[in-house]
């Protein structure tokens, strides 16, 4: 897709930011801090307006799980970056080659220009808000599509930002699977995609023709392994924690877990336990959420029947009822050894429904992984570390957490990102601040050097010192 073909009011959008760049790219720490203020500000004036919306868009969403979800770690993104940004932007002295002294050098981060960031439905505001964050405190524009899933936290957003940021700032546009395909053909300077693998590669190639480069944080099957002798009751806890979460609709969410094969009627009965324990009366449940929308109900409703007529036990984990159409709620449940073959085994869940996979030897857990496309998160349960260790060096994800679920997300020292399939690129904290910098390197030559000595025409000299360098 050429620029021209570009709809008028989007090309409008791009190219205020790309002049607005262009008159100043090099923002001081003022302007930026002044930037991640005024966001910071927007999302505390509006918290109850962003959780009405959300919850409309989902048909019923607990208010706690947005704010431990979405606002808190959102805010977190920002009070980092308020605190870091000053000296993520300042000039890094580097060492330079005895030879090349007294000369030194620098890596001086430096704005790309314009950012686009193309954001999912099932975290709205906070996978809006993170990529945006390290985009503004590193000197950038931003132009940011949400997902057209959430309609009513988008035109929310919309309105919010304009009312708090000049359009050559931060702006938002709105539309449908159109509107995406023509942002993701704009040359930007960046662009910053989360969602599915199918359409990141849609995404990928769009960008590739003005050589944009990408950040892709796809998704995948992220697996869970439960080692011999790990207290089970603990790691049920802990999976049902990440896997109940927006109803299984995270990107990193337990997708799979893999277990010892004695373990499997235990896990059963001690996540029914859990189950009901963290979400009394079952679907009836207002701090339980709903699938985002009839068509993905449909497909996880689809997925669960097919699982059924292929003969595999299902073990639901709520009493009552397993499903409600209209308001498109659905109870976890429990798959018990299905086959690789089953799409269930082949394609990301996203949604309450969770395999159990027994295995007789811990080789074969991390051979069923590593047989897999590489996932956007690993979870491994175990108190032995030095075989945990051994699984960290033989497997590939985009992230880990050990005894644990969801946790290295929230974590602003680690970069967030995948790996292949599960995507390209990282952010978070410092890690997102250099993804939307370029790391220029500087070499500054001193008055006095020694470079005349190996300049045209060569002397001898220059042969003899070239030969004796190489000794040292």
């Amino acid at each position: 897709m050429n620029l021209a073909d570009v709809p008028a009011e989007l090309r409008l959008a791009f190219e205020r930011q790309r002049a607005a760049f262009a008159a100043r790219p090099f923002p001081d720490w003022v302007a930026r801090r002044d930037r991640l203020e005024r966001l910071r500000a927007l999302l505390l004036a509006n918290e109850d307006a962003l959780l009405e919306a959300i919850d409309q868009d989902f048909g019923g969403r607990p208010a706690t799980e947005t704010h431990i979800a979405e606002i808190f770690p959102s805010l977190q993104e920002i009070k980092h970056a308020l605190a870091a940004g000053a000296g993520w932007m300042k000039p890094r002295n580097v060492g330079v080659s005895k030879w090349f002294l007294p000369a030194s050098a620098q890596v001086m981060p430096q704005p790309l220009g314009v950012v686009g960031v193309l954001a999912p439905w099932n975290y709205p505001l906070y996978l809006s808000v993170a990529p945006t964050v390290a985009a503004l405190a590193a000197g950038n524009r931003v132009l940011l599509k949400p997902s057209e899933f959430t309609p009513a936290f988008g035109a929310l957003l919309a309105r919010l930002v304009a009312e708090r940021f000049a359009p050559e700032e931060f702006a938002v546009v709105l539309g449908g699977a159109d509107v995406a395909a023509s942002f993701s053909a704009l040359p930007f300077d960046h662009l910053f995609f989360t969602g599915s693998t199918a359409v990141g590669r849609k995404v990928m190639a769009a960008a590739a023709a003005n050589l944009t480069p990408v950040t892709l944080e796809l998704g995948g099957k992220s697996p869970t392994v439960i080692a011999p002798g790990y207290p089970l009751a603990h790691a049920v806890e802990r999976i049902l924690a990440g896997k109940l979460l927006n109803a299984g609709q995270t990107c990193i969410a337990p997708d799979y877990v893999l277990l010892p094969r004695e373990t499997l009627p235990a896990f059963v009965g001690e996540a029914r336990r859990q189950a009901q324990r963290m979400v009394p009366r079952g679907l009836s449940n207002d701090a339980y959420c709903s699938v985002i929308n009839a068509r993905q109900y449909a497909r996880l409703v689809r997925v669960l029947e097919q699982a059924r007529q292929a003969g595999i036990a299902i073990e639901p984990l709520f009493d009552g009822a397993q499903q409600d159409e209209p308001r498109h709620r659905l109870a976890p449940q429990l798959l018990l050894d299905p086959p690789p073959t089953l799409e269930l085994m082949q394609e990301e869940i996203f949604g309450p429904l969770l395999p159990l996979v027994p295995y007789d030897r811990v080789d074969d857990a991390v051979q069923f992984i590593n047989a897999r496309p590489r996932p956007l998160a690993l979870y491994w349960f175990d108190h032995d570390g030095a075989r945990t260790d051994q699984a960290l060096h033989a497997t590939h994800a985009g992230g880990v957490s050990v005894n644990d679920t969801i946790l290295h997300v929230a974590q602003d020292t680690l970069p967030f990102g995948g790996v292949g399939p599960s995507g390209m690129g990282h952010y978070h904290g410092k890690w997102g601040f250099e993804t939307f910098s370029k790391l220029k390197p500087v070499f500054r030559q001193a008055r006095f050097n020694g470079m005349k000595l190996f300049t045209p025409p060569y002397s001898p000299l220059t042969f003899r010192l070239l030969k004796l360098m190489k000794r040292w």
